[in-house]
């Protein structure tokens, strides 16, 4: 009888001390898959390698490390799953820790409403790549959302993407050596500021894309340090960032109101600020699909911004060709670039750009008609927008 008992202690024993000692990671994935509204999922000091992708299907969760530099979850040994860390709840909140070297995206967030992202570092260690993941932070179909002070590295799309979302806030955050360093997508209502974007092929993105239901417009870019976004393009062709110019400081694609100001803009070989139509762009080399939604950018409002440097070095072919053609090979390209396209229907409107800076010129490129009388008219461009409300979140 003795022994009958004791054998069954000896068991229990020894499955509590096996699940105390399981391996972290074992008891992150389980923590994630039984998770329950309310719960606070720790992740301690340490690097922390996972084989496959983590998710999360439950409501108010909130996932927290250690810091942005201690708290690491490594995905260097990643072999199946198409994100790091895939979301599909609201009401989540996850700080203070980084996602490195994924196969795929490294956090994306699916479909919720109340989404804090907040000191979040994303990064794919072995610098620019086109084999890294295609996106870092990556909220997408998401209302009421906050990314704050986190750091995107080397995503071979967007570091920072809010798509097709309503209601968003990016602030003080750091994008770097990404091809679109922050990428605001067919999303309604966003403020994007004190932020810094530099050594991107592309510092801070504006975009509407065909084929998506929701168009986005309203956003506000503003009191952001874009600098030195000059590195080349890694994205994989035929994506629809491949076709952004390396030194494209703020870069506006065929999105309507859009205020750009009290930025400072500097030193982006291409232009400080692009502004172009889907026709242009002809990103992914499907111009047909601009038949299906609006391709032109209008109410466009720049002002009150600091720029300097740039324009010495095109991206494209057929830039440089432009710049040669009115400033001279040792010349440079205006701060402000526009492709010239307008909607031909919009005779009521012809000023849809308007630019309230003194000293910046705008260079219409005249992409229409091949690029044959490129110009500036500032006069043209003195006009007001009325200025977009601040958006207001629910969540801090």
């Amino acid at each position: 009888m003795r022994k009958l008992i004791f054998v069954p202690i000896l068991l229990t024993l020894a499955l509590f001390q096996a699940c105390s000692e399981a391996p972290f990671n074992e008891k992150f994935r389980l923590a994630l898959e039984t998770a329950k509204p309310g719960d606070i999922i720790e992740v301690p000091e340490g690097i922390h390698s996972f084989k496959r992708s983590l998710v999360l299907n439950t409501d108010g969760v909130t996932i927290r490390g250690a810091g942005i530099n201690r708290s690491i979850l490594s995905f260097k040994g990643q072999i199946t799953g198409a994100e790091g860390l895939s979301v599909n709840a609201s009401d989540f909140v996850i700080e203070d820790l980084a996602i490195e070297d994924t196969i795929g995206d490294a956090l994306k967030v699916n479909e919720g409403n109340n989404i804090i992202i907040r000191r979040v570092r994303t990064e794919w260690t072995n610098g620019p790549d086109v084999k890294n993941g295609a996106y870092g932070i990556y909220p997408v179909q998401t209302s009421q959302t906050l990314v704050e002070e986190s750091v995107a590295i080397g995503a071979s799309d967007a570091g920072i993407y809010i798509g097709q979302s309503q209601q968003v806030i990016v602030r003080n955050c750091r994008a770097e050596f990404n091809v679109a360093g922050i990428e605001i997508e067919n999303t309604i209502h966003a403020d994007v500021y004190n932020n810094i974007a530099t050594r991107n092929t592309g510092g801070i993105l504006v975009f509407n894309m065909p084929q998506i239901p929701q168009r986005g417009h309203s956003t506000r870019v503003y009191d952001n340090d874009v600098f030195e976004n000059n590195t080349e393009n890694f994205a994989t062709p035929g994506s629809a960032v491949s076709g952004v110019p390396k030194g494209s400081g703020i870069l506006i694609n065929s999105n309507d109101k859009v205020e750009i100001f009290n930025n400072r803009i500097r030193d982006n070989d291409t232009a400080n600020i692009v502004i172009s139509s889907y026709f242009s762009a002809n990103y992914a080399g499907q111009r047909d699909l601009a038949k299906e939604f609006d391709p032109y950018p209008e109410d466009i409002f720049i002002y009150g911004n600091a720029l300097s440097g740039g324009g010495t070095a095109p991206g494209r072919d057929y830039l440089v060709m432009v710049r040669d053609a009115v400033y001279g090979q040792q010349g440079a390209l205006p701060d402000i670039i526009w492709d010239g396209v307008v909607n031909p229907e919009n005779t009521d409107n012809p000023q849809v750009i308007c630019v309230e800076q003194d000293d910046v010129d705008l260079l219409s490129i005249d992409a229409a008609n091949e690029f044959a009388n490129p110009s500036v008219d500032m006069q043209r461009h003195n006009c007001k927008v009325p200025k977009l409300s601040p958006v207001e979140l629910g969540v801090d």
